[in-house]
């Protein structure tokens, strides 16, 4: 098995952090939440199927939470730091129990059983991310209003579910383009064996 060099891991690592930023920032459709719909978790869960747990997970929550920040959300960074670093841990996770390989090491491991442990492991790091984001809001309004009391906390949950269907469609996305980007990064992680950590 091929050490990985750490300072490719290190730029590769940033790399996914800033394509992260770029498909969080670039295309955002604004939704009555104050919040937004983007394409950038398709990048969160490639950051953790290619990069493994530990620095796609990194490269997930600094490029999200960079979004955020840059975005004019400095409320949100920390918990999307968080959020995102679990989702891409999680997937990371998950990619590697489905398959029992790495990206890198997949060149036994058919292109079908890669495509559905994407997908599964896509599901289960979405509904964290909705999860994640729905207990985050609730805290935000409570403080915000400073009602920390259960009336207060039952009157933000009810406020922050209205944001669940954003994020679940928001997480279907993306879903679907990580599974539809898997044969490039595949190719180029499966070539450059280097590159990836974990």
């Amino acid at each position: 098995m091929q050490k990985s060099n750490p300072t490719k891991t290190i730029a590769v690592t940033a790399m996914f952090a800033a394509l992260t930023l770029l498909a969080t920032s670039v295309l955002k459709i604004p939704t009555p939440t104050m919040g937004y719909i983007h394409i950038g978790d398709a990048f969160v869960l490639l950051s953790g199927i290619c990069l493994g747990p530990i620095y796609g997970g990194l490269a997930a929550g600094i490029g999200s939470a960079l979004a955020d920040l840059l975005g004019g959300y400095v409320a949100w960074v920390p918990g999307t730091f968080l959020i995102k670093f679990f989702v891409a841990f999680v997937a990371g996770i998950l990619f590697r129990a489905f398959t029992k390989k790495s990206l890198t090491e997949a060149g036994s491991t058919n292109f079908r059983t890669q495509t559905i442990a994407v997908i599964l492991a896509g599901v289960i790091g979405e509904l964290l991310m909705v999860g994640g984001y729905f207990l985050y809001e609730i805290l935000l309004t409570a403080f915000g209003a400073g009602e920390i009391t259960q009336a207060g906390l039952a009157a933000a949950a009810l406020e922050s579910a209205t944001g669940i269907p954003f994020n679940i469609v928001q997480g279907v996305a993306g879903i679907i383009l990580s599974t539809a980007l898997l044969p490039v990064f595949r190719r180029i992680f499966q070539r450059n064996p280097e590159l990836a950590k974990g």
